[in-house]
């Protein structure tokens, strides 16, 4: 994806919506998949709002493990043959998957689109504009750049983003730090960017000792044992080279290491791990369907990643009471505040990983003591009911504001 790539896009004449309208708003949610994370937020977000005024579809690549929860809910899912997963936008990748979508939104007849992510955000976009659909709005989940990439990476991301804004109504972003950080980077609007919480599920369990008991057992670990846990995708993101060197880094042999969730460098992490001597220490689980019922068997949660928005499985361990250290990035300092609710480590330090995880293992009092604070902290504010209410207010002021530009072009900016 290129910005000439953008600009080629064209703009064929957009459908007209009335906000007085008593039919439900068709809204077409597009994420590139529909499993934890960006997805677990998009399905939540979509049962938040009152089905008497959304209806809601929601588009994503095949094989999503959120797909079944979603019908079942009476969500519908449109799986996308062509959705290539994975970050990166390629043109001789991405285009099968820009022209499936531009079919399926012009079939539709959608009122607004809702993007998600990097690249179906990209390429919803894209879609959405040329096949006329009213409201265009997006959500952050965090940036597509960021200090690990190259210096030439960064910048052109940056203008990507700035481009495909111009023809975006309505930001949400995951917490308060990206929605500052899109202002600043002029991607977004002050008047037309909301910051939100993304919410979790219901029904997390407290780390009582019988809880930790069960799922130390289902994880197959022995009660005597030290364990670090985590629950997110084995992809570079994620880093999950430097969680297993902060690990390697406390020289303690009863120091287990639990992995929730699949990804591309499972065979890497493996081969790392024994290399590192922790070959039977470090325990990569997979996708689970039951992971908050599996936090309250880890003595502390880590989160390595390199960059973040706001993490649904942070706040998970949170509000199951377990102690945090998580990397000091984008909006994770929101809700780990250091020393008082977790413990924060610099991001591609190993070292200064290991420095937190192996404090919290030897001060398990202050541990306890932060996850109690994390608790409070977190309160009810991750709440699907609220993200509903969030999306529902954004959504009106985007339709609202869309229509205005529409009707006066030379207000649009566009």
């Amino acid at each position: 994806m290129t910005e000439s790539m953008i600009a080629d896009v064209p703009a064929i004449e957009t459908r007209t919506l009335s906000t007085s309208s008593r039919r439900p708003l068709r809204v077409a949610q597009i994420v590139t998949g529909l499993s934890a994370g960006a997805g677990g937020i998009t399905l939540r977000g979509a049962l938040g709002l009152d089905p008497n005024c959304y209806a809601t579809t929601i588009f994503a690549a095949e094989g999503g493990s959120l797909i079944r929860r979603a019908n079942e809910a009476g969500i519908e899912v449109v799986t996308l043959r062509h959705m290539a997963i994975g970050r990166g936008l390629y043109p001789w990748v991405d285009a099968p998957g820009y022209r499936e979508l531009v079919e399926q939104l012009e079939a539709g007849r959608f009122d607004l689109v809702h993007t998600h992510s990097a690249k179906a955000g990209a390429l919803g976009r894209l879609a959405a504009r040329r096949v006329g659909v009213p409201t265009i709005v997006h959500s952050f989940h965090g940036f597509p750049f960021h200090t690990f990439q190259s210096a030439v990476v960064r910048r052109t991301l940056l203008a990507i983003e700035r481009r495909l804004a111009r023809f975006t109504d309505y930001f949400f972003t995951d917490g308060t730090f990206v929605a500052a950080e899109a202002v600043r980077l002029r991607i977004a609007p002050p008047e037309r960017i909301r910051a939100i919480a993304s919410p979790i599920d219901d029904g997390i369990p407290r780390a009582t000792p019988e809880a930790r008991k069960a799922a130390r057992s289902l994880l197959g670990l022995s009660a005597e044992a030290s364990v670090i846990g985590t629950a997110a995708r084995l992809e570079a993101q994620k880093a999950p080279q430097d969680l297993v060197k902060a690990v390697a880094e406390l020289r303690r042999t009863d120091v287990h290491l639990a992995w929730l969730g699949g990804g591309s460098l499972g065979p890497e992490i493996e081969r790392l791990a024994t290399r590192l001597g922790l070959g039977d220490r470090v325990h990569l689980l997979g996708d689970r369907p039951d992971v908050p019922s599996l936090l309250p068997a880890f003595d502390v949660f880590a989160l390595s990643s390199l960059y973040e928005g706001l993490p649904c499985a942070v706040v998970e361990a949170m509000k199951c009471g377990v102690p945090v250290v998580a990397t000091a990035v984008n909006s994770v300092p929101e809700v780990v505040v250091p020393g008082k609710t977790g413990l924060l480590a610099r991001a591609g330090d190993p070292k200064s990983l290991g420095r937190a995880l192996a404090y919290l293992l030897d001060h398990t009092e202050e541990g306890a003591r932060m996850a109690e604070a994390a608790r409070a902290h977190v309160g009810d504010r991750f709440r699907a009911e609220v993200l509903g209410d969030d999306l529902a207010e954004g959504y009106e002021i985007a339709v609202r504001d869309s229509l205005a530009r529409h009707a006066s072009p030379e207000r649009s900016g566009r």
